[in-house]
């Protein structure tokens, strides 16, 4: 199983733990789900903070682990069928909280669901000085595109599910839009997912590919190219350590006559190995075959 990259390159956030609560009873969140009996099968708490509610509910008879970077720092090395991520992504800066989402999507089973509880009642958005450890702490709102499950003026929870398992009544014919519920997601954020190829190239042949239906990759907002990239990141760094290749071609086909086959925007990110073609001088420069070689 893989491991946490999470804390990988500096921190501008490096107080965010300080933000965790001591609890005697069980989290506002968590006896929701347990009063609707969505806890079930293997149960992750990530980013439990001191363990409050792991202990409880542990208690309680649920099968739970708890993850948190600072107090339980092993890293889970299975999938779950639950997992849950209460006021983490509140307090945690916007590449944080993407970065958080990717790891979400990966220990969660095919099938399995994350509930992910967010404040609805912060007033101050930003760093400010922490009342009790008196260091600088981070907050912020945060609005994902999951369903919603409970809101209240308070506290607002999502069930999140992997992407291809979800029914959509928009754009029915494109296998961007609706991937095979069978095929493999490497990852997913809140605006892109990434799976295997169907037809690889070679071995680990990986597509990042924008939920919003669109062809052209600059028809996409700054925002939406920078979360492919900040994924394409990720999925090049799972690639890396499961198939060990030895260089890398990326690349993006836009229009017919380029190449692209599906209007859909998708980023091939194609692991290449020793000996695998005759001649790799002009990687991708190959498009053309005549002007490969310079």
């Amino acid at each position: 199983m893989q491991t946490s990259r999470f804390n990988s390159g500096p921190n501008p956030n490096p107080n965010s733990h300080l933000t965790a609560k001591e609890r005697t009873t069980l989290s506002f969140p968590a006896r929701i789900l347990l009063n609707e009996n969505r806890l079930t099968g293997e149960v992750l708490d990530f980013g439990c903070g001191f363990g409050s509610d792991v202990k409880l509910l542990r208690e309680k008879g649920i099968p739970i682990e708890g993850y948190d970077r600072h107090y339980f720092p092993d890293y889970p090395q299975k999938r779950f069928d639950t997992i849950l991520c209460f006021y983490v992504l509140n307090v945690l800066l916007p590449e944080e909280q993407a970065a958080v989402l990717i790891e979400l999507s990966r220990l969660v089973k095919p099938t399995g669901r994350v509930y992910i509880a967010v404040r609805r009642d912060l007033q101050y958005e930003g760093f400010r000085t922490h009342r009790l450890h008196q260091q600088k702490t981070y907050q912020c709102n945060v609005v994902l595109k999951s369903k919603t499950i409970f809101r209240n003026q308070n506290c607002e929870m999502y069930e999140y599910r992997h992407f291809n398992q979800l029914s959509r009544p928009e754009n029915p014919d494109c296998p961007f839009c609706y991937p095979e519920p069978e095929r493999e997601l490497i990852a997913e954020s809140a605006t892109v997912y990434a799976m295997y190829d169907k037809f690889p190239v070679s071995e680990g042949h990986a597509l990042v590919i924008p939920k919003r239906h669109t062809a052209d990759y600059f028809d996409l907002s700054f925002r939406e190219q920078s979360a492919c990239l900040f994924m394409l990141n990720k999925v090049k760094e799972i690639v890396a350590e499961r198939y060990r290749p030895d260089g890398f071609n990326v690349g993006i086909n836009i229009g017919e006559k380029a190449g692209q086959t599906i209007p859909h925007v998708h980023l091939h990110l194609i692991p290449r190995y020793a000996g695998d073609v005759d001649e790799a001088r002009g990687g991708v420069r190959g498009v053309v075959p005549s002007n490969r070689s310079y």
